[in-house]
């Protein structure tokens, strides 16, 4: 399988890719629209600010690309940490900045009155909430690695598969329709990590 990671300049793309081809697949890193579209999947990773990310996808022509692809031609997307938060609607982070607006969640700061420090750094749970084929063969008690101070509501319930406790709920793990996401980084999650990103592209 030819796997598509999205390049907008920020994210830790070598790092997806080696992921990508440990499982057994080939991984194109581009920011060109016709390289992605000849992809299978695609993924969109991301470390730093929201309103950043929009603005560097806009730059390079991808907000409008991606739209076509996913949205209108049903390509399959797996959003990795601020990769995840992109296809919200919206984020509260350094203002109010629109998202791709794939899923019917919103993006706040993790709460510290709720007795928790910012950012939520290292292992936690995740509390699957729904059925979803990124679950398969991953334990109830697996551990993931999180690095983010925003979090994504859980307003959509629909999208949201599963859950994880920092102060409060929040969601870790998205799915609607061909859209997927991880608040956390699979890709440095080691054996579960690994198995919930080989389900997206193997049996997704």
């Amino acid at each position: 399988m030819r796997v598509g990671i999205v390049d907008y300049g920020m994210g830790n793309l070598r790092s997806v890719a080696g992921a990508v081809e440990k499982i057994g697949h080939s991984a194109d890193i581009s920011d060109r629209i016709e390289t992605l579209s000849a992809c299978d999947k695609l993924i969109l990773p991301g470390v730093g600010a929201f309103g950043d990310a929009m603005a560097n996808l806009a730059a390079r022509g991808l907000v409008d690309g991606l739209e076509r692809l996913v949205r209108g031609e049903g390509k399959k997307l797996l959003g990795i940490c601020l990769g995840a938060q992109l296809v919200t609607r919206r984020s509260a982070e350094f203002g109010d900045t629109n998202g791709l607006g794939w899923i019917g969640s919103d993006v706040a700061r993790i709460d510290e009155a709720k007795g928790v420090r910012v950012p939520h750094v290292g292992w936690n749970r995740v509390r699957r909430t729904r059925e979803s084929v990124l679950f398969d063969g991953v334990p109830d008690d697996a551990l993931f690695y999180f690095v983010h101070s925003y979090r994504i509501d859980t307003n959509d319930t629909e999208a949201v598969v599963g859950e994880c406790d920092y102060g409060e709920p929040f969601a870790a793990v998205l799915q609607k329709d061909n859209v997927y996401g991880t608040q956390f980084h699979p890709e440095k999650s080691q054996r579960h990590g690994l198995r919930m990103l080989a389900n997206f592209l193997d049996r997704a």
